[in-house]
């Protein structure tokens, strides 16, 4: 179960002697480190690892790490803002206990997400997962609200990486074809007896559109959580793969052309133990709390693509009629939407019925997106805010008269425009504080200058086997 507190010096109350008693039984099945695992604001996974002996002392008084990589690049070049960036100060990182998981992938090793505090025992600022725990704890207070949430993990299997870098699928069977799970089946069957290993219940994995291309979906959980799964999803299909072999790419375009890796959000808000987005009045069994939350995202869904989309490779991925969600819109199982509304199978629409996300990769932190998007959806909320008409089909066959009508509009072609949209979003930033929304802005613009001049195929190579 995720842990709610923040960590203080000293250790969260019984977290010591947990850790303590935890490290005992990790010896004893033959674990000798543990990762500690959090993400950049630039999407990157970060580590620390620790010897199994040591984790009773990171739970009392963390692990050093420097607060500079909030403001690294995807190729480690740092840029700065008025508070991070520096060589100075340090930060302790302090293990999630609740979601300390066994590496099936990778024996010998035990894998946990952390929180980060300063030397003086305060929440870090610049701290995702801090901040997505902030925005789960304060709607469950001013609201009575809380959230189950799911991250799609898409990828891509490839031969071992070329000497300049280059990409060659492990598979080319047709899409969402039999062919292409035979000749990965061995690895496959791998990665999901892993994951089960590891606690995580997977909905379905099967082949996607690309070439090489597959797809997990797995069960809802907490915001924080769901944050946490995702991370090691990616870690554990990495591994899987790697063992057999192969490379994988999560990168949103892994070449210049054709459908990208996606990271869709599942998110529903539910209240006492009911779902708000079923048996309501409104519109496909949502309630009214629910279409608003809908609206709230919807609004801010330009300002949103800086968190959600936030490499300029995203933009490679985020074109119309690829299902990739580019525009303001929203519908019932409408999968070129930004907006998916999901009611679910008559019979289980209680438990099913959610908001899909689709304009997401996995260049984003999951913390910062699931955060923002929870944050937009409940100022949608709050203000009543009107979810207008749904569209149905591909809202690109719209003429620009129509789309403007319905208020359909394209969201931002680049990150330049994202960030724009970003930078007017006084809300949005509110949210994140100024530390974390000064952070989003200089990194993606460092990653703007870092790939000024590069065609699509250059910019592809340069983030293929980044995420």
């Amino acid at each position: 179960m995720t842990t709610l507190a923040d960590p203080v010096p000293g250790g969260r109350p019984g977290d010591v002697e947990r850790a303590a008693a935890l490290a005992g039984e990790l010896t004893g099945r033959g674990v000798h480190g543990v990762v500690l695992a959090y993400v950049d604001t630039a999407g990157i996974g970060r580590v620390k690892s620790i010897p199994t002996a040591r984790l009773a002392s990171a739970a009392a008084w963390g692990v050093g790490m420097s607060p500079v990589f909030d403001t690294f690049l995807a190729n480690d070049a740092i840029v700065t803002t008025d508070v991070l960036g520096s060589p100075d100060g340090d930060l302790r990182l302090y293990p999630d206990l609740g979601q300390l998981v066994v590496l099936s992938g990778q024996p010998g090793w035990a894998w946990a997400p952390v929180d980060r505090i300063t030397q003086e025992g305060e929440p870090h600022p610049g701290c995702a997962r801090t901040f997505l725990r902030r925005i789960v704890t304060d709607a469950a207070g001013q609201h009575g609200i809380t959230f189950k949430a799911a991250v799609e993990v898409e990828w891509t299997f490839a031969q071992a990486p070329t000497a300049d870098g280059g990409f060659v699928p492990a598979t080319t069977g047709p899409a969402y074809g039999a062919t292409r799970q035979v000749e990965l089946g061995d690895c496959t069957a791998d990665l999901l007896a892993a994951l089960a290993e590891q606690g995580i219940d997977v909905e379905q994995l099967h082949p996607e559109y690309a070439a090489g291309q597959f797809e997990v979906s797995v069960g809802a959980l907490d915001p924080v959580a769901a944050a946490d799964r995702s991370v090691l999803v990616r870690q554990t299909i990495r591994a899987v793969a790697r063992r057999h072999g192969f490379a994988v790419s999560f990168a949103p375009a892994v070449v210049a052309q054709g459908v990208g890796n996606g990271g869709h959000i599942h998110l529903s808000a539910w209240r006492d133990g009911v779902n708000l987005h079923s048996g309501g009045e409104r519109r496909y069994g949502m309630t009214a709390e629910a279409e608003s939350f809908t609206a709230g995202v919807l609004a801010r869904l330009p300002a949103l693509t800086a968190v959600t989309a936030p490499s300029p490779v995203s933009y490679l991925r985020l074109k119309p009629s690829q299902w990739a969600g580019v525009f303001t819109a929203w519908g019932r199982e409408t999968r070129e939407t930004a907006l998916r509304v999901i009611t679910g199978t008559a019979g289980h629409r209680e438990q099913a019925a959610n908001l899909e996300v689709k304009p997401v990769d996995l260049a984003a932190n999951p913390y910062l997106a699931l955060g923002c998007l929870i944050a937009a959806g409940l100022d949608g909320l709050t203000s009543y805010a009107a979810l207008p008409d749904e569209i149905t089909g591909d809202p690109a066959r719209l003429g620009a008269e129509e789309a403007a009508a319905r208020g359909v509009r394209r969201l931002p072609v680049s990150l330049d425009e994202a960030v724009a949209a970003f930078r007017e979003d006084a809300p949005l930033r509110a949210a994140l504080g100024p530390v974390l929304a000064d952070a989003v802005i200089a990194v993606r613009q460092g990653e703007l200058a870092a790939v000024q001049g590069l065609d699509d195929e250059q910019l592809a190579a340069a983030y293929r086997w980044t995420y």
